[in-house]
């Protein structure tokens, strides 16, 4: 059974080795999925939320999204989320 030493990083017991693992497409190395951006992903979101939100995003199955461009998806869909609160929660 492998023990888990921090974030990712997993030791067994038995071969005293450590590895690192990479989980998730992110961690990985993926690109902005926005056309013309080049930089490395910080968060995913679906495709359709990214649609809806106006930015212009390559074919897939998630948009993934650097720092910038996370942060003016966030800006642009504040009102949806408050609208969405106010009629289910």
């Amino acid at each position: 059974m492998k023990k888990k030493l921090s974030n990712d990083v997993y030791c067994s017991p038995l071969k005293h080795k450590c590895e690192a693992q990479q989980l998730g497409r992110i961690d990985k190395g993926e690109k902005c999925s926005v056309s013309g951006c080049g930089r490395e992903a910080a968060r995913s979101v679906s495709l359709d939320k990214a649609r809806a939100a106006g930015l212009n995003v390559s074919e897939d199955k998630r948009a993934y999204l650097c720092k910038e461009h996370y942060k003016e998806f966030k800006k642009k869909t504040r009102k949806d989320k408050t609208l969405e609160k106010w009629r289910y929660g």
